[in-house]
């Protein structure tokens, strides 16, 4: 465990997450958590799907003792309480402009022993299913021989996503599963690693969603099932649209 006095900060929040969980009334189903590191570096790479994920993942490593560093958008950090808050759990910030500073950060805390949080698709997935991944984190793994573990949520989108869905009804429930860590093998190159880890947490995704025991009410509560499930989601290349305006409207590029 890499816990330290500095880490009070993260007690409390992880603390307050649960008392938050608590009162939504969260069913957790939380599988393969020892498959989490108990000491030393390593990178959790977990889907993006809502506003809660991080706290989710960290929910499923606090049960390995460990306190998970998150790569996340440099604006959080610029909400004046909250970015004192995410500096004093030492998450990293992350700009599209800057991104080899936040990657020289995750090394240091890797070479720490600290975990690094990375959701390889950078934004959320409006579709609900995988986006294409980014190389970042195989690009740590590879770069400080530390295994990356995959980490898939399901269930949080329905309490708290874009587009201004969220629901404050209760006894939803919340899969989080986590896989074996992926080595780098001899000779792979970070888009082998990246390629791999994908397929890897493709094939977690569809246990869970085999598995998941929420069903929508009615028509108008299918919006959180992905379209290949018959949800009204919306399919990969309507979501990739969307993420486009919404991107353009804040002045960003997608790439």
């Amino acid at each position: 465990m890499t816990a330290s006095p500095r880490d009070r900060t993260y007690r409390i929040a992880n603390w307050l997450f649960a008392r938050l969980f608590w009162a939504l009334g969260i069913r957790f189903d939380v599988r393969g958590a020892d498959n989490i590191p108990a000491s030393g570096s390593a990178i959790l790479a977990a889907n993006h799907i809502g506003f809660l994920d991080f706290a989710l993942v960290g929910y499923a490593a606090r049960e390995r003792k460990r306190f998970v560093r998150f790569m996340t958008k440099r604006s959080i950090f610029d909400v004046w309480i909250v970015g004192r808050l995410m500096r004093a759990m030492r998450h990293i910030p992350v700009t599209r402009t800057s991104g080899a500073t936040a990657y020289r950060q995750a090394r240091r805390s890797l070479d720490d022993g600290h975990i690094v949080g990375v959701f390889p698709e950078a934004t959320i997935s409006r579709s609900f299913e995988l986006k294409p991944f980014r190389p970042g984190a195989a690009g740590l793994a590879i770069s400080r021989k530390a295994p990356i573990v995959p980490v898939i949520t399901w269930g949080g989108h329905r309490v708290w996503t874009v587009d201004g869905r969220r629901s404050l009804k209760r006894g939803t429930t919340v899969i989080i599963s986590v896989g074996a860590p992926l080595w780098a093998r001899e000779g792979d190159s970070i888009d082998d690693l990246t390629q791999r880890l994908m397929a890897t947490m493709a094939d977690l995704l569809t246990d869970v969603l085999d598995d998941y025991p929420g069903i929508p009410t009615d028509d108008e509560d299918t919006w959180w099932v992905p379209h290949s499930r018959g949800g009204s989601a919306p399919d990969a290349e309507t979501a990739a649209g969307l993420d486009r305006e919404a991107l353009a409207r804040i002045g960003e590029s997608i790439d």
